[in-house]
């Protein structure tokens, strides 16, 4: 059979040749429920040099009624993306000093140190179990922590940038707005990609929370993960400690002590 490739129907769509990159450079997509933090996050965004010819806002609303978590919204968000590269952030971010240009730079430094790299944030854990960050927000004024760029086994959810060239996804069995950019970190390690804290530095306007939903997310994750034959025992994000190899008794005492049941 001398096709290479097979299309149904007369409205099948061919994918670009090889090495053609997408129009836009950018995809900023947040999931939402202040649309006027959101839209002055893009404003500082569109002054930091991602305009219209370069980057697209997509945003999906969560507010009450709208029945949409992170992990069912996020899906939605990659699926709808045009850019070379996805940035998935909190509507209370806000760009600093540096912009399109810089980001850019920095990613291109992740093609030269790890051409199969898929994910890149501000902030997570090494695989050694320390903290890599670069952020300003009420925990402090201009922090850079770590050696960077640093790989990374877990990544704070506030700004995480994801590349398109080398797609990954969440787990369809997780729920929740916590911990899915610790997830995406081990979806990517499971498909042999990197994933990497980044100099790039702005502002988070919150200092995050760690409530009931938070704990309920967390005794999910490491269920999940502690059923899967991965090499990590202990992974530590910006927030918690999870431990993926803690013994059934031990997962009831944890839940016990956080009022889970």
């Amino acid at each position: 059979m001398s096709e290479a490739l097979l299309t149904r129907g007369p409205a099948a769509r061919f994918l670009p040749a090889a090495g053609t990159a997408p129009a836009l450079a950018f995809s900023i997509c947040t999931l939402v429920n202040d649309r006027a933090q959101h839209a002055a996050m893009a404003e500082s965004f569109a002054a930091g040099g991602f305009g219209p010819e370069r980057a697209e806002f997509i945003a999906i609303d969560t507010t009450e009624g709208a029945g949409c978590d992170a992990f069912q919204g996020i899906p939605r968000l990659l699926e709808a993306a045009r850019g070379r590269y996805v940035i998935l952030c909190h509507q209370d971010v806000r760009l600093l000093e540096e912009g399109a240009e810089a980001l850019l730079a920095r990613l291109a430094e992740l093609d030269r140190l790890d051409p199969d790299w898929a994910l890149a944030g501000n902030a997570g854990g090494t695989p050694e179990g320390e903290l890599a960050i670069r952020i300003s927000d009420p925990y402090g004024e201009d922090q850079r922590r770590g050696r960077l760029p640093a790989r990374a086994v877990s990544l704070d959810e506030n700004f995480l940038v994801l590349r398109r060239a080398a797609p990954i996804g969440l787990s369809a069995d997780l729920a929740g707005f916590h911990l899915y950019g610790a997830d995406l970190c081990l979806q990517a390690g499971l498909a042999g990609r990197g994933a990497w804290v980044i100099d790039f530095h702005l502002r988070h306007l919150s200092p995050g929370r760690k409530d009931a939903s938070f704990h309920a997310a967390q005794a999910g994750f490491e269920a999940k993960y502690a059923a899967l034959p991965t090499r990590l025992r202990r992974i530590r994000t910006t927030c918690t400690k999870l431990d993926l190899r803690r013994s059934r008794l031990g997962r009831w005492l944890w839940r016990r002590r956080r009022g889970l049941g």
